[in-house]
């Protein structure tokens, strides 16, 4: 009975999960022009990308930029309104939710076209800075601002971070600040030798979460700028999807594929192994 009730799940795991998964792993070790059978051709795929393709290495330091800024702001951003949040105030789960919204529509294009229509050159971010007399600025049109730009875009869906960031400081003993309080610690000393350790579990886990996310990052660059200018914003995920979409080279976008998932496993591992200090448990043990 227990294999009945979990059929439509291990259904769908099996087909639309493990099974791509797979098959993009043997498709990887072909030549697959998607309207022609696969023909085996080992590491060539993988030899091309690192050695003769030049847009690989542009997207794999675009990714790693992107990933490098949004993370930390998204993280401290979460951080920062969730400890503004844990408070008794009247109307708290209104303005909790309020600041959540953003996060239900993450990803999606519905989203990334606002933002890009916020940030034309005739939009409204730069009509604003118009109205106080500051020059406007070329958001979409240069490869710094633009790749910045979508940066701004993730570290702003960031309520899902702190939905788990505010549950943990509502786990935070209230006895442990009052014992602060009584030997002259202050709010700034207490946060940083109270909650920080007592919600690191919490941290190392969003920063998990959140640098995956990064490193599949496609639908921002694609609708927002294309991947420009100049491939400013050409990141792994738009590479993969214009290899496999625009050009028809499955096996090849495959290969790619492959590696984000090996560059998340790497980067993962080393987040594991290299994670600054121990995450520390309430009944003290550490991870």
């Amino acid at each position: 009975m227990g294999l009945v009730y979990i059929a439509p799940w291990l259904l769908g795991f099996l087909l639309l999960q493990l099974y791509p998964f797979l098959s993009s792993l043997f498709y990887s070790f072909t030549d697959y022009q998607f309207f022609n059978e696969p023909s085996f051709v080992g590491l060539k795929n993988y030899i091309k990308l690192f050695t003769t393709d030049p847009e690989f290495y542009n997207s794999l330091k675009v990714t790693i930029v992107y990933t490098l800024y949004t993370v930390p702001g998204k993280l401290m951003m979460a951080l920062f309104i969730a400890v503004l949040l844990n408070k008794n105030i009247k109307r708290i789960g209104l303005i909790r939710t309020i600041y959540y919204l953003p996060s239900l529509f993450g990803g999606s294009v519905a989203v990334a076209i606002l933002w890009k229509l916020l940030f034309m050159d005739d939009g409204a971010i730069n009509n604003i800075l118009l109205t106080l007399h500051l020059p406007k600025v070329q958001w979409l049109g240069n490869s710094s601002t633009a790749l910045m730009t979508i940066c701004l875009l993730e570290i702003w869906q960031f309520g899902s971070s702190m939905v788990m960031f505010l549950a943990a400081l509502k786990q935070v003993p209230a006895s442990l600040y009052e014992a602060a309080s009584l030997d002259g610690a202050g709010k700034v000393k207490s946060f940083f030798h109270i909650t920080l350790p007592q919600i690191s579990p919490i941290i190392f886990f969003n920063i998990i979460m959140q640098t995956i996310t990064a490193l599949q990052n496609f639908t921002s660059s694609f609708v927002v700028t294309g991947g420009g200018p100049n491939k400013g914003t050409y990141v792994l995920g738009m590479k993969l999807y214009t290899d496999a979409f625009t050009y028809f080279k499955m096996g090849y976008a495959s290969a790619t594929s492959w590696v984000i998932f090996g560059l998340i496993l790497v980067v993962t591992l080393l987040l594991f192994r290299f994670s600054s200090g121990k995450v520390y448990y309430e009944d003290g043990g550490d991870f």
